[in-house]
């Protein structure tokens, strides 16, 4: 087997990227949670993932494989982002939608662990090219930084199946949320 070839993404992978995520976390609980409407669900959760993706690509790390079929949009540790405000949304999701989003990471930002760290943020492959351990792939990029600069990864997870994909990858239960919905905070320490 080949390995995949590992890019930093551009804005011009912007699209496929999105295009991905949104594939990929159709069944996904945050996610679901965040866009529950089914006609809705394709707009909100690409300006949603755009939103994610614009944030983070000027920064050098968002990993893809296939310029978007797998991506990993990760957020370094040392940043002064203002939060973003509402307006940034493109297109703009209403107030119900907002107030959902908020109050996921309200709950999420309340246990995480004290920083320095790298947050993976987003990892997902698109499902037509699941199997292959691309996630995987992509994953390590952003853990290989983290390493390189002495500091453990975090992410969270909805999905409780991702818990033990994410143990057998070395991540360990830190903490979790109970509301909105059951979130598990994960940790990877430098080795």
């Amino acid at each position: 087997m080949t390995e995949p070839v590992i890019t930093v993404a551009t804005p011009a992978n912007r699209e496929r990227i999105v295009s991905s995520l949104v594939a990929a976390f159709t069944g996904d609980p945050v996610l679901r949670y965040l866009f529950p409407d089914e006609t809705t669900y394709p707009a909100y959760a690409a300006a949603f993932f755009g939103h994610l993706f614009d944030k983070r690509v000027g920064k050098g790390t968002v990993w893809t494989i296939a310029d978007g079929a797998s991506v990993a949009i990760w957020e370094p540790p040392y940043t002064d982002d203002a939060p973003p405000s509402d307006a940034a949304w493109a297109p703009p999701l209403p107030a119900d939608v907002l107030d959902r989003v908020h109050a996921y990471d309200e709950a999420v930002h309340k246990v995480l662990p004290p920083a320095p760290y790298w947050y993976l943020g987003v990892l997902g492959t698109h499902p037509d090219h699941a199997g292959r351990r691309w996630g995987h792939a992509v994953m390590e990029a952003g853990l290989r930084r983290a390493v390189a600069d002495g500091l453990p990864a975090v992410l969270e997870t909805g999905t409780a199946a991702n818990v033990e994909v994410y143990r057998r990858a070395g991540w360990e239960i830190v903490d979790t949320v109970s509301e909105p919905l059951p979130i598990w905070i994960m940790r990877q320490k430098p080795s």
